[in-house]
């Protein structure tokens, strides 16, 4: 501020001598440098110096993605086997891991009852077989006296009738027998194929109901990747693209694969859809229950991948400041996006591949403001 310098020195008069020999004290000497100094112009300041970024020079659009997601191995053909009766469960052979042939017992079910009525069932066929013998011969007899007129034609009619009732019995004995041998043989639980023992899910003395699982049976050397994924759609539009099967605990180890089929509805505690693929000739190392990691690369639109970081709004729609080369200044563009990953987001229009994306910071920049190439991310 403007300062009267003859405000600041000492006035003429009466005050002048005020102090002994005509001089001020030292400390009133450095009041007035100090207000001397301080009517200097403060209104300019040096330039604030150009801020440095991070950048990222954007890449060339890709039309694909890869979709990564985490499963294990299954069998191709699987199937819970169990009795087809009631009973108690006496016995079982088969345990986790177990490798089993086709027509092998795997367990045994009470089986005194089936046993009776297996015993009944043949007591009464042979009650039905004499009974048909016996109607057979009068019925043979009759037929020898009639033409004699011996009898009347009501006893022929008669011995007729009871002939076909004891055929009937008799028939009807038979299919009770084999009733009755098959209930019998249903206690035995019999592998249908040859495989490995996946899982066991009753043991001895259990009660079981028909149809209850006793044990699940991978059968022949098919493997399936099995999946769950939150975004079906993606897979079921490109079911020809190619799959690929790593093992998480060897990367090394892998396998192609085609997609086998997808779940219609989702499990209804975790919303996700089952999705199985199945193996072409995989290697051993990827037995029943390895987790595998599956990489499925689906095509779509043309995007630009760019750091999450990046992103920025003006006037409420999503936005990113360019570097232009020239004058080193930046400068926010809309643009538009077609979708996130966990890391990047991918631009559909608004940058061209080469070009400079401040990728940290951003909510600190302004639209014009000088900056300094700094580090690049790539």
């Amino acid at each position: 501020m403007p300062v009267n310098f003859t405000q600041c020195s000492p006035r003429p008069g009466k005050h002048r001598n005020h102090f002994p020999g005509g001089f001020a004290p030292g400390w009133v000497m450095l009041v007035i440098i100090a207000g001397l100094s301080g009517c200097r112009d403060k209104t300019q300041q040096p330039p604030a110096a150009p801020r440095a970024v991070r950048f990222v020079i954007a890449p060339a659009p890709s039309s694909s993605r890869v979709l990564t997601q985490s499963g294990e191995i299954r069998a191709h053909e699987e199937v819970s086997l169990g009795f087809r009766l009631d009973g108690r469960l006496v016995s079982r052979t088969a345990e986790v891991g177990d490798h089993v042939e086709a027509g092998q017992v795997l367990a045994i079910q009470e089986s005194d009852t089936s046993r009776n009525q297996l015993n009944s069932a043949r007591a009464d066929l042979n009650s039905a077989r004499a009974a048909e013998q016996v109607a057979s011969l009068n019925l043979r007899r009759m037929k020898l006296l009639m033409p004699q007129g011996a009898i009347a034609r009501t006893q022929l009619d008669s011995a007729q009738s009871d002939w076909q009732a004891a055929v009937s019995r008799r028939q009807s004995s038979e299919d009770a027998l084999k009733n009755a041998q098959d209930n019998l043989a249903w206690s035995r639980l019999i592998s249908p194929a040859s495989g490995v023992i996946t899982q066991v899910s009753a043991s001895a003395g259990q009660m079981l109901s028909a149809g209850q699982s006793v044990v699940t049976l991978a059968s022949g050397s098919g493997r399936d990747a099995v999946f769950d994924v939150t975004d079906p759609g993606a897979i079921s539009r490109h079911a020809d693209a190619p799959f690929t099967v790593t093992l998480l605990s060897e990367p090394q180890v892998s396998a192609q694969g085609h997609l086998r089929d997808i779940s219609p509805q989702a499990d209804p505690q975790t919303r996700t859809w089952r999705v199985r693929v199945t193996l072409d000739n995989p290697p051993a190392a990827m037995a029943l229950g390895a987790t595998v990691l599956g990489t499925f690369r689906l095509s779509g639109t043309q995007t630009i991948a760019l750091p999450a970081s990046a992103l920025t709004r003006a006037g409420g729609e999503p936005a990113l400041f360019i570097v232009d080369d020239a004058s080193l200044r930046i400068h926010l563009r809309k643009v538009s996006i077609g979708r996130y990953t966990t890391d990047d987001v991918l631009i559909t229009a608004g940058v061209t591949p080469g070009e400079k994306v401040v990728t940290a910071g951003v909510s600190k920049l302004r639209q014009g403001e000088k900056v300094v190439l700094g580090e690049n991310r790539e």
